[in-house]
């Protein structure tokens, strides 16, 4: 069963938060983040994207960084810009994206239940990435930024969410990108109470985004000393046994899908190209550059889309992880055709998260720096928690999901 706990977050105070809080440093460049930084003193990129303060040409992971990030997170501590809670409380955490809102609630996770599995990831992390994670948080003693985590959708839940979320809210802001953050803090006895009760009652939580954060976050769990949880009232596990989750429902989440670019055609011409694909996928007439729906594709090349079908034979055989779009086209176009036989470590690929759409794939071709690129079909939330049931691993950059949780907006001291 999952353990989820209140917490005494570190938070921006209500009227700075607008400037404070921003995207996390994993989706951001460094010009980006150095560009939308400019001016603010306050913007949380000085805390997880360091490198912008320091000579351009920094390492990002010199231990100059990783200082550079603590000196950062204490200014705005002392300076009164960040606040931490006089007791421990679950937050609510409203995103509206559009038409698109969901509600997630913000509490800490269980570094125990991650390495038991009752936390389920469905990706790999790369070594440097998760390392990079650990030296921030062992450094700041602070896990500054979210994991997305994801629940079976649960009725006593979302009653007790929607009448929450009628009260005004605490923090309200719009970012610079059209999304608004709305928080409300969950501090008496009886809603944090209903809250630890019914994920108690739930055998899996799923990491939608932020895979990295987590596996370093159970590493600083592991090097401080694996302690038990969730403890006794007479001898509660520390702070550093969990780490900071937003929390929301299968189905009140969006997924957009994950495109992929290619650098070059593998030595092929355009002509080898199209016979080799035409025996892995039937042609449609390409009216849009989006797929409509599963095991469709948009294939671009010379400043044309196409649209693809995979064929039947290759979509009815074989498990669910068998026949996602992703999987399908790494087996049966990357490899074979292209040579990219491990896109985790390949250089030839440039993968590209929904929210920057077609437009960024025919950007990249038509530019020279890609030869082609596929725009494929989102993979489900159910097909990510099926996968992630039966102990498998989607394929790397399967799932984006937006909007993204901002960093800044709770922190966890450990």
């Amino acid at each position: 069963m999952a353990t989820i706990e209140p917490f005494a977050a570190l938070r921006p105070r209500p009227d700075l938060a607008a400037r404070l809080c921003e995207l996390p440093y994993d989706v951001v460049t460094f010009e980006e983040a150095r560009q939308q930084a400019a001016g603010n003193p306050l913007s949380f990129f000085h805390v997880s994207r360091a490198e912008i303060d320091l000579p351009s040409g920094t390492d990002p992971h010199a231990p100059e960084v990783y200082a550079k990030a603590r000196e950062n997170f204490e200014r705005l501590i002392a300076g009164g810009a960040l606040r931490q809670d006089a007791q421990r409380c679950f937050y609510l955490y409203r995103q509206i994206m559009g038409a698109h809102a969901q509600v997630g609630i913000v509490g800490v996770a269980s570094c125990e239940d991650y390495l038991r599995g009752v936390i389920k990831k469905h990706e790999l992390t790369r070594p440097d990435k998760e390392e990079d994670r650990r030296r921030h948080i062992e450094t700041l003693n602070a896990q500054t930024g979210p994991a997305f985590l994801i629940h079976r959708a649960d009725d006593t839940l979302a009653e007790f969410v929607c009448a929450r979320t009628e009260r005004e809210p605490e923090v309200d802001f719009t970012a610079a990108d059209g999304v608004r953050h709305s928080a409300w803090t969950v501090a008496d006895a009886e809603g944090i109470a209903l809250v630890r009760e019914r994920f108690a009652q739930m055998p899996a939580l799923y990491i939608a985004d932020g895979h990295h954060r987590t596996a370093a976050a159970a590493q600083v769990f592991l090097n401080r000393g694996r302690v038990p949880c969730p403890g006794t009232p007479a001898q509660p596990p520390p702070a550093f046994a969990f780490f900071l989750a937003v929390i929301f429902p299968h189905d009140r989440v969006q997924v957009l899908p994950y495109h992929r670019a290619l650098k070059d055609l593998n030595g092929l011409t355009p002509a080898q190209v199209f016979e080799r694909l035409e025996t892995v996928f039937e042609t449609l007439p390409a009216d849009t550059p989006v797929p409509s729906r599963p095991h469709e594709v948009g294939f671009y090349m010379a400043g044309r889309w196409r649209r693809l079908r995979f064929r039947p034979a290759l979509t009815q055989a074989g498990a669910v992880w068998d026949r996602l779009d992703v999987a399908l086209l790494q087996q049966h176009v990357l490899e074979p055709v292209f040579g990219i036989a491990d896109p985790r470590t390949s250089e030839r690929i440039e993968f590209v998260g929904g929210i920057r759409g077609t437009a960024e794939l025919e950007r990249l071709v038509d530019s020279g720096a890609c030869a082609c690129a596929f725009a494929l079909h989102p993979t489900s939330v159910e097909e990510l928690m099926q996968i992630a049931d039966a102990g498998r691993i989607l394929p790397p950059k399967s799932t984006w999901f937006e909007p993204k949780l901002r960093d800044g907006m709770f922190c966890h001291l450990i």
